[in-house]
């Protein structure tokens, strides 16, 4: 967990996730002065751009004199986020890897880092989720987040955990990787009842992922709501669900 150095107030925050960015831009929009160029939501918003998830330009960030950067431990990598520390900032790294533990890392941001109150629509997404059972059977599925390579959702990851309890259990669940690279004989011969497949980070569409699975219903569902943690999840079991739902009727 990162050590924060203790500040009376924050009023500038650099965010280099895009969910990260959501959660703060609904909680406190003033607070945000720069952000990613793959942070699209909300829409319109107007803060300073400093780069990608993976290359940020460390001496962008630093000119802005953030009180806070925030960061996520799969979504940023770690020299990075040393040349950060080095040139004295203070960077909030989060780890996500299943429901309960985005909601206690949301308020760690918020309450925490940013000095907030816990805000409405975390206690509104909690709920949403409280009462969420699978509606029938398990069902077994590939779920591929990228193609060339197809790699899919392997052990440990935020959105299996999330589909898990929306009654998909994805196939290489208990794979050594969090993202394998499994080549597409093999997820074609998995056994899976479906396929779901989320528009990012590679965007599938109906004409560009379901036709490598003859067979298999495919479900096209919102990256944003199955991989974001932020005010997205409080819609989540309801788009996802929803999604699902047709697939397989």
């Amino acid at each position: 967990m990162t050590t924060l150095t203790r500040r009376r107030t924050v009023r500038r925050v650099v965010s280099l996730v895009p969910s990260l960015t959501e959660a703060v831009a609904a909680t406190a929009p003033e607070l945000l002065v720069g952000a990613t160029d793959w942070c699209e939501h909300p829409a319109g918003l107007d803060v300073v751009r400093i780069g990608g998830t993976k290359n940020p330009d460390v001496a962008r960030i630093a000119a802005l004199a953030p009180d806070l950067v925030v960061a996520n431990e799969e979504e940023n990598r770690a020299p990075d986020l040393a040349a950060l520390r080095a040139a004295g900032l203070d960077v909030l790294v989060t780890e996500v890897r299943t429901l309960a533990q985005a909601f206690g890392e949301l308020e760690r941001l918020l309450v925490d880092g940013c000095r907030l109150a816990s805000p409405g629509w975390l206690a509104d997404a909690r709920d949403a989720w409280a009462d969420v059972r699978p509606a029938g059977p398990v069902l077994r599925a590939v779920v591929p987040v990228w193609r060339k390579p197809w790699m899919v959702l392997g052990r440990d990851t935020f959105a299996g955990d999330v589909l898990a309890r929306l009654g998909v259990r994805h196939v290489y669940v208990g794979h050594p990787e969090r993202y394998p690279r499994v080549p597409l004989e093999e997820l074609r011969a998995s056994g899976a009842d479906l396929v779901v497949l989320p528009d990012e980070p590679y965007r599938f569409t109906r004409d560009d992922g379901p036709e490598a699975f003859p067979g298999l219903p495919a479900a096209l569902v919102s990256g944003r709501h199955l991989t974001w943690y932020g005010p997205s999840l409080t819609r989540a079991p309801e788009v996802l669900g929803r999604a699902l739902r047709t697939a397989v009727r």
